[in-house]
């Protein structure tokens, strides 16, 4: 009897030491029904394990949550060392839909966005797939979208860490930042045909985020602009970034109406990395952070940045 005995606490400690290395599931929703941002009802029998990402950011997101594991493909435009073994299953408004369904998603993520990827979400969903679609132009919904793959995923604890971790990596940057100028930045997501970041994208978040103003007013994510409009704003610093959308970007140096820009006669220009500064994901944190220090370095406490012209 004695033997049984301390077997049995032997076997009570070992239960204790795996269940306190290994968290259980948070799988007390299943079978979950949720709604995503497009008001679509989903319906998941179980946590969600094989997951197609058919925009970048939810793969970072996932990989931030050390959810790498469940990630079964990868578009063309995800090129990260960690999902290099992965099959392509397209892009991410022309996937391969025959492709995707021989892989067996239990979820499929997608960015809304023009009507294309809703055309591509419907034939998707057309397929018997469980497509999920979010919305994301700030801090705020990125981490609601981080909080929402933790349910869809039964991972709501470790979404909360990443998203309580970050949120305090933000905090810093604002405390840094506190008291000092904000400069008013514009932001180019292509040119030529100029484009620039409005008020509803992720890269003015970032430049808020990072003490700065973005020059740019307008409520659009994306804004059409001419080169007189630019000349007009006047900003004080100008970020280009560089990526898909903005492959080779001229140097404004070589560009003759932005000489006449005091961001660039004082050389207040920067390029950045468009899946940092585009993308509602987890490196937008670094970004905010990379930010925030080249505007500490160009910008002396004494000085007043050009304000713009009325």
């Amino acid at each position: 009897m004695r033997t049984i005995s301390v077997l049995i606490a032997a076997f009570s400690s070992l239960i204790f030491v795996l269940t306190s290395a290994f968290p259980a599931m948070s799988v007390e929703r299943f079978p979950l029904v949720f709604h995503d941002d497009g008001g679509t009802t989903i319906q998941l029998p179980a946590p969600a394990k094989r997951i197609v990402a058919l925009y970048g950011a939810f793969n970072d997101m996932l990989l931030e949550m050390e959810l790498g594991n469940r990630i079964v493909a990868r578009t063309k435009a995800d090129t990260r060392p960690e999902l290099a073994a992965l099959p392509v299953i397209g892009t991410h408004m022309r996937p391969n839909f025959e492709k995707v369904a021989a892989l067996h998603p239990d979820l499929i993520l997608q960015f809304e966005g023009r009507q294309e990827a809703h055309d591509q979400v419907q034939r998707l969903r057309a397929l018997g797939l469980k497509v999920a679609v979010f919305h994301g132009a700030n801090f705020a919904d990125m981490f609601r979208i981080m909080k929402s793959i933790g349910v869809l995923t039964g991972e709501e604890a470790k979404a909360e860490a990443c998203v309580a971790i970050m949120q305090k990596r933000l905090a810093a940057v604002a405390a840094k930042r506190e008291g000092k100028k904000r400069p008013r930045i514009f932001f180019e997501i292509r040119f030529p045909n100029l484009l620039a970041a409005g008020s509803a994208s992720m890269a003015a978040a970032i430049i808020e985020a990072a003490g700065g103003v973005n020059a740019v007013s307008l409520p659009e994510r994306v804004a059409r602009l001419n080169e007189e409009e630019l000349i007009r704003i006047a900003p004080d610093s100008y970020l280009i970034q560089k990526g898909p959308m903005n492959a080779s970007p001229l140097p404004l140096t070589e560009r003759p109406h932005y000489k006449t820009l005091s961001a660039v006669k004082e050389n207040r220009v920067l390029v950045v990395d468009e899946a940092l500064f585009s993308r509602p994901a987890p490196g937008a944190i670094q970004a905010a952070e990379e930010l925030a220090a080249w505007l500490d370095s160009v910008f002396t406490e004494d000085e007043s940045p050009q304000r713009a012209r009325p």
